[in-house]
């Protein structure tokens, strides 16, 4: 009975599991942003890992083949900064998969992504959105999600005014680091993987409200002994120095009210191994946009790490490429960028063994572009023909036409 038990179980997850076998023929590859372009390389994938890479690589029969032709191949990108807020991911549980996944390729896996990280969203909606993806029966990236954020006391954003009131009223505003416990506890019985915390949030346009330390240091504490990540929106200097103190790992936006933002704060934070994703496209319309992106070249200058993100689902124009404009004007480089898309985001969520690099034995996760940004324009890197995610291929620019 017991070895019937597991054969069925076995039976059941090979059914559902999206890990497929894939071969790329003719590709030109980089493995990781430190190692030059290798051409004219056969890539194989088998139960979602891949299997082999090199220019003599014998290929199985029966395996499926992309076109390819010169094709330029990375690891998965992520995209550690998203949103699943519109109306389209409520009752995620239920709605269609055909339209879930084309949802999908409207907001994220058009852009090459394989990995997302949302950083607040209603957690029955996310949760049931990445088991119908893990299930292979959405077509989508791998999912971290924070479920709700925490705000600071009577610190909603002015700019989350419009949102239904079924959803706001489920906003966390802990007022003491009792409620800051309970309110942490509850996202992580939802099943979430890090968390998202306001320390400085607009209530105006003029006027920002400031998490209280204790609450903050409570929060993350409660999160790091659940071994997740905390993310933070500091909004200005008070807001990044409570980050810095209370333990944050990663800011979620670069601080885009400037005064008082120095070199000195800049180093703190890289100090505290403190990563940061700058999403510059969000204040691309701000008139010190400049200053902003100095903050960001300060803190890559000084060592910090930096991730990927465009705060996409809260900005409803999902084009990727003025990020990357963005970025190439912060004096980034291919390899920087590339960093960002890849190996630092492994790093930062311990991936790193297996995740972030195209090598023998790890994840069959692929960004495929028709241009290689490597020529000297950043913004060939949102020019993607396949978003490949554990050999299976959740994006074809083929079939969109």
């Amino acid at each position: 009975m017991r070895l019937c038990l597991l054969l069925l179980l076995f039976i059941w997850l090979s059914a559902t599991t999206p890990a497929q076998n894939l071969v790329i023929h003719n590709a030109k590859i980089y493995s990781s942003p430190d190692t030059p372009p290798a051409t004219h390389v056969t890539l194989l994938i088998r139960g979602g890992k891949i299997v082999a890479l090199g220019s003599n690589v014998r290929t199985p029969a029966g395996i499926a083949a992309l076109p390819c032709n010169g094709c330029v191949v990375f690891a998965g990108f992520w995209n550690t900064h998203v949103h699943f807020t519109g109306p389209q991911w409520e009752a995620a549980a239920s709605r269609p998969a055909e339209e879930l996944t084309r949802d999908m390729h409207a907001m994220l896996t058009h852009s090459g992504f394989t990995t997302v990280v949302d950083v607040s969203s209603d957690p029955n909606n996310t949760v049931s959105l990445r088991r119908r993806i893990q299930s292979g029966e959405v077509a989508g990236p791998n999912i971290y999600t924070s479920g709700f954020a925490l705000y600071p006391p009577h610190g909603i954003p002015f700019y989350l005014d419009d949102l239904p009131e079924k959803i706001r009223v489920q906003l966390p505003q802990p007022d003491s680091t009792v409620a800051a416990v309970q309110a942490v506890r509850m996202n992580q019985a939802h099943g979430t993987d890090l968390a998202k915390l306001f320390t400085g949030a607009y209530l105006t346009p003029d006027n920002i409200v400031h998490m209280p330390l204790e609450i903050a240091k409570t929060a993350v504490r409660a999160s790091h002994d659940h071994q997740q990540l905390v993310f933070a929106h500091p909004s200005d200097q008070q807001g990044v120095q409570i980050a810095i103190q209370s333990g944050v790992d990663v800011l979620a936006h670069a601080p885009d009210t400037i005064t008082d933002v120095n070199g000195d704060l800049v180093n703190e934070m890289v100090r505290r191994h403190m990563a940061m994703t700058p999403t510059l496209k969000l204040f691309s319309g701000s008139s010190h946009i400049d200053k902003i992106r100095d903050i960001v070249a300060q803190f890559h200058q000084a060592g910090g790490r930096l991730l990927f993100g465009t705060d996409t689902g809260f900005l409803t124009d999902y084009d990727v490429s003025e990020e990357y404009r963005q970025l190439q004007m912060a004096e980034l480089t291919f390899r920087d960028v590339l960093s960002m898309l890849t190996v630092n985001p492994a790093k930062e969520f311990h991936l790193e063994s297996h995740v972030g690099q195209l090598k023998i034995g790890y994840d069959g996760d692929l960004t495929i572009l028709s241009r290689d940004p490597n020529n000297g324009n950043l913004q060939d890197f949102a020019h993607v023909l396949y978003t490949v995610r554990s050999g299976r291929v959740i994006f074809d620019a083929e079939s969109m036409h």
